[in-house]
């Protein structure tokens, strides 16, 4: 979630972004809702249909455009919404978002759908050199005009009413059934919506209505629900934690982390960005969530091939003040247990994984920061299964990411072949590229052959609209090669970067590895790629012999019979081709099922019934 703002001193961008699940667990129905949720948006694209998944690493590649571009960031301790109100609040800027919970917050300056700005109609402000992107902005007061001019702070008992994402009661159901809301054929969630509102704009304060509210129910459990109502309310109301202090100071107070007696440096660590969500999670919550990914629904999660890279990191956590007291007296292998959340065939299952036991130097979280380099850089490499001279001749930037490619060949797990290897490691090849491209001078043979690699690199990119059903294979291997970057990534970053972090941004690119898959297997081979640029091609030779010692000798195929199963492939491909499929994504409006309140933006009746009868 971002907020821009602009100061008398300075005109600053910022960012703040959610941290792990909320302590109080209240969001957990919800959150494993959408796991679900995901779950079957994954599997519709991976036959060809519609959805929306995000890349598992669209937060490290984020992270890492913000730093680049200098904009300031925070991220929160827990869920973010109450703490970027107070913030935006603080500093009367508006908030861009797709979480449409912001049209209930009380915002000075409003809310900006991120759906809404038209990022490439760039205009310029009238007799000025200064540049602008149209966008729209929700405004509180003029929605709460509209409904009879009722009383904004109605608006988080609607909210509840509805349904967020911390209360989602049956009983709900019945009050407004009771109610006798207006309800139509047409556009049926519409006019429930435009009811409630209506119904709710004839109070005048929130103490009012709930007491209406509570009469349709029996009187046995009326002060019950009163009171978890009056709770959930409660989290549209202004956050006590002050981010504007992290700006100014570089740190923040954050009430619920100083309760946990978490080490000062995981704190710093977590506001900065530089530790995950996901350590935060594991920290607290001795439970994580495992992001599905566009995969073979049909086998075993991808993110099994990256457990044993957990339990280290879980290993690592044990020793924390943050743990319940009831774990840090728990019985071993109590203590030991941590829950992940994952993708059981196309639902959700919550498995129990052991944490690694380490040794007593590494027992103790407030003092790893304090281990020589070396000895991190050890633990490390330990724990994906690499000896550190492999990684001697490979660039700085990269020697994470072939430590990771190393881990995941030697994976039973992984069905990785041969065009496999060699198509990640050609993606690795785009940013040294680059840098010879703009280093040499335009007479250079260098540059010449780079830019043609380059160009023929780019060409390879799978094209983004479908014209095929995925090879679901491939998709697979690819999406448990970045489970195990990720899991490098965070294990890298609890030991404060023993080695460098790689630029994410230009590492990996999924329709072009999967595009070179294609070829390789059709109608080139790598040797024939690398012979335009020579630099290149020694350059991929090191990173080829730094994994090959770690892949299965059936990696290697005879050449006879590479060859034989490339022209077998050739004719899969034909046969594809002629099945072609298309698909389709609903992009008609900004909102989506996990944003409930997005319909208040829908800018017409009229627009949504058309749609609902499409639908």
């Amino acid at each position: 979630m971002a907020i821009l703002f602009s100061t008398d001193f300075a005109s600053i961008q910022t960012w703040n972004s959610d941290g792990g699940c909320d302590i109080s667990d209240k969001k957990l129905t919800t959150l494993k809702d959408r796991a679900r949720e995901k779950i079957q948006a994954a599997h519709s694209l991976s036959v060809g249909g519609g959805g929306n998944v995000c890349p598992l690493l669209i937060r490290e590649v984020f992270i890492q455009v913000l730093i680049r571009l200098k904009v300031c960031f925070v991220q929160s301790f827990s869920e973010a919404d109450r703490d970027i109100m107070t913030l935006a609040n603080h500093w009367n800027c508006p908030v861009l978002s797709s979480d449409s919970d912001f049209c209930i917050f009380d915002l000075k300056s409003g809310f900006c759908p991120l759906n809404s700005f038209q990022w490439r109609n760039l205009n310029t402000v009238k007799n000025t050199q200064d540049y602008y992107i149209p966008a729209k902005c929700f405004s509180l007061a003029a929605f709460c005009h509209y409904f009879n001019n009722m009383n904004k702070s109605l608006l988080p008992l609607f909210a509840v009413l509805c349904g967020n994402d911390h209360v989602n009661l049956s009983i709900i159901e019945t009050i407004l059934s009771k109610a006798r809301l207006p309800l139509s054929s047409k556009g049926r969630r519409y006019h429930r919506v435009q009811g409630l509102l209506n119904w709710l704009s004839h109070f005048d304060n929130p103490a009012e209505a709930l007491d209406n509210v509570l009469k349709y129910l029996p009187k046995k459990g009326r002060e019950d629900v009163k009171e978890l109502l009056y709770c959930s309310m409660e989290e549209y109301q202004p956050s006590q934690v002050k981010l504007q202090d992290f700006f100014l100071y570089g740190t923040y107070v954050c009430p619920d982390a100083l309760n946990l007696g978490l080490p000062e440096w995981v704190l710093v660590a977590l506001a900065k960005g530089q530790l995950p969500p996901f350590i935060s999670d594991a920290l607290v919550l001795q439970r994580t969530f495992l992001h599905t990914q566009v995969e073979n629904m049909q086998r075993p999660n991808a993110h099994r091939i990256a457990q044993p890279i957990r339990q280290i990191i879980y290993g690592l956590l044990l020793n924390s003040p943050s743990l319940p007291e009831s774990t840090r007296n728990a019985v071993p292998s109590q203590r030991l247990a941590f829950n992940e959340v994952e993708r059981i065939s196309k639902n959700i299952k919550t498995s129990v994984v052991y944490a690694k036991q380490l040794l007593k130097d590494h027992s103790d979280l407030s003092k790893l920061t304090e281990l020589p380099l070396a000895r991190r850089q050890i633990l490390l490499l330990e724990a994906l299964k690499v000896n550190q001279v492999v990684l001697e001749s490979i660039p700085a930037l990269l020697k994470l990411p072939i430590a990771v490619t190393c881990y995941w060949l030697q994976s039973t797990e992984a069905k990785a072949k041969l065009h496999h290897l060699q198509a990640l490691l050609l993606g690795m090849l785009m940013e040294p590229l680059h840098a010879i491209i703009n280093c040499s001078g335009e007479e250079d043979l260098q540059a010449g052959g780079a830019k043609m690699l380059y160009e023929e690199l780019q060409r390879a990119k799978a094209p983004m609209r479908p014209v095929a059903r995925l090879d679901l294979d491939t998709a697979h291997v690819f999406c448990q090669w970045q489970c195990c970057l990720q899991m490098g990534l965070y294990l890298n970053q609890l030991l404060s970067n023993p080695l460098p972090e790689p630029d994410l941004t230009q590492l990996y690119s999924g329709s072009l590895v999967h595009g070179l898959c294609q070829q390789l297997l059709t109608s080139t081979s790598a040797e024939s790629l690398l012979n335009m640029c020579p630099r290149a091609k020694q350059f991929y030779e090191h990173l080829f012999n730094a994994t090959r010692s770690y892949a299965p000798a059936e990696l290697f195929l005879l050449k006879a019979q590479s060859n034989s199963k490339k022209r077998r492939q050739k004719k899969k491909v034909a046969s594809q081709s002629k099945n072609k499929v298309v698909t389709t994504s609903d992009t008609r409006h900004w909102y989506d099922r996990n944003n409930r309140f997005g319909l208040l933006m829908v800018e017409s009746l009229e627009d949504h019934e058309e749609t609902s009868e499409l639908e």
